[in-house]
């Protein structure tokens, strides 16, 4: 059951705004699971009018097309935006400020693969197609636009990547 363990990893329980924001895009991404045209149009109004109340009042802005894994944590929710093609793996978390996006107006649907157990820093953007292997770290406002390998670290503008040892 996600919102379990959403609220599991939530720093501030109940009243972590960034968990709303969460549950906001797990309601409307719960109507591609019925069938029936009536009950999808009925939740995805209903959606439309909590996603906007999530945006004003959460400071995030979740697209309910996103693939989102299981406890994703969001510290310090404000000024977040994912974008609808964007994929994130388990038990990721996402600060303040962070954009999960597409690069160019020229290539609209082109959007970030995170893996699982990704750290991603206050400010940082992750654009484009570009994937981000598990395990990585995102350091604060770096600016991601190549491919993130496994178990490293990518800090800066433009993000650099720096392989991290494998204790062993």
């Amino acid at each position: 059951m996600n919102f379990i363990e959403d609220l599991r990893v939530a720093p501030e329980g109940l009243l972590s705004l960034g968990f709303w924001a969460l549950q906001v895009y797990r309601f409307g991404h719960l109507r591609y699971g019925f069938n029936n045209r009536a009950v999808r149009v009925i939740l995805g109004v209903a959606h439309i009018v909590l996603a906007k109340l999530a945006e004003m009042l959460c400071g995030a802005t979740i697209s309910v097309s996103a693939r989102i894994g299981k406890r994703l944590t969001i510290e310090h929710s404000g000024a977040i935006v994912i974008h609808g093609n964007s994929k994130i793996g388990d038990d990721c978390i996402v600060r303040q400020g962070v954009t999960i996006g597409n690069r160019r107006l020229d290539a609209p649907f082109d959007a970030p693969r995170i893996g699982n157990r990704v750290n991603i820093g206050a400010g940082a953007k992750i654009l484009g197609a570009v994937t981000v292997g598990d395990d990585v770290e995102i350091g604060a406002n770096a600016v991601v636009l190549q491919d993130v390998p496994p178990n490293s670290i990518a800090v800066g503008v433009p993000a650099r990547v720096i392989a991290r040892e494998v204790p062993g």
